[in-house]
């Protein structure tokens, strides 16, 4: 996998082997497959019913990787996630048992159901691939990539992300219900999702692990870079927004749009890049002013707005 084209192949082919147990979304499984080779993490915001699952566990069987799924519930406890130190009778000392974060592919599903202090947990592991239980500190795998859902925030019995958990997330993304064609093809035929461990497996660990140093030596030109700078302080400057796009989302931008680049076949980033990770990479970091919450969300259009008034660079 010594070039860009190679790469695209080997990307496209695990899209295409995803897309074989969910249907309709191809852009959505490009998107998690660009965050995993940024090093990121996906939310998935949605109805429940609509695939989220079925991605992530389809995904985890293309790439060859350990998978793990935790599902939030209120009565959920932080040992739950990390693991437990117990006393060992037969040794006589104490030892640590693993918990499920100890993997590579991690389903957090319904991860507003449960406390605060329960998603807390995830906090250190999402942001530094390591846990730290009575002191000592686990490493995690480097590949290790979360990929949680949660109901919509007006759903009873949820407890929203606080800001600095969210911002843990590279993308925040939406399934949303597949078009006319692709629901009557589920309609008409049997569950994909039934499927799931029929999924070839495309690439080897080491291979994963070159496309993402690939993605990261992706070129970003400094025309581009004085783009994304404008497009992030004009989120700053809009009367609209109260919080603004942070420097750590600057920098998840550019990585994002890298690893999309790389996605596309190509060894450098184009404004058509940026903008197609703009939104999935800022929705979920910006926070408005109280008077223009509503209904509708309404972050999709102040992004859209910043984006055509934002000159685009011609090289």
């Amino acid at each position: 996998m010594s070039d860009s084209v190679s790469a695209k192949q080997c990307i496209d082919q695990i899209a295409a082997n995803v897309a074989e147990t969910v249907i309709g979304k191809p852009h959505e499984i490009m998107l998690t497959i660009a965050a995993m080779l940024a090093g990121g993490h996906v939310l998935f915001e949605d109805i429940p019913g609509v695939g989220k699952t079925t991605l992530v566990r389809s995904l985890a069987n293309a790439l060859q990787l350990p998978f793990q799924r935790i599902q939030f519930t209120p009565d959920l406890l932080p040992s739950d996630i990390i693991g437990v130190t117990i006393y060992d009778e037969s040794r006589h000392d104490f030892s640590f048992r693993e918990g499920p974060v100890f993997t590579t592919v991690l389903l957090a599903d319904e991860i507003n159901r449960a406390t605060p202090r329960a998603q807390a947990a995830l906090l250190e592991a999402m942001a530094e691939r390591r846990v730290t239980v009575d002191g000592t500190t686990y490493d995690l795998s480097p590949d290790f990539f979360v990929l949680a859902t949660q109901n919509p925030t007006d759903y009873e019995g949820t407890y929203p992300l606080p800001e600095a958990q969210i911002d843990r997330f590279l993308f925040r993304l939406s399934l949303g219900y597949p078009d006319r064609r692709a629901e009557q093809q589920l309609l008409i035929g049997a569950d994909p999702a039934a499927h799931i461990h029929d999924i070839a497996p495309v690439i080897a660990t080491d291979d994963l692990k070159n496309l993402k140093q690939m993605a990261a030596t992706v070129h970003v030109s400094d025309a581009l870079i004085d783009y994304i700078w404008r497009l992030i302080d004009a989120t700053r400057q809009d009367p609209r927004v109260r919080l603004g796009i942070s420097p750590r989302g600057g920098m998840a931008l550019v990585s994002a749009a890298k690893a999309y680049a790389l996605c596309m076949g190509r060894e450098y980033v184009l404004p058509d890049d940026v903008q197609a990770v703009l939104a999935p990479t800022f929705h979920h970091r910006l926070i408005l002013n109280q008077g223009s919450n509503g209904e509708v969300d309404p972050v999709p259009a102040i992004l859209q707005d910043i984006l055509r008034t934002t000159t685009v660079p011609v090289e």
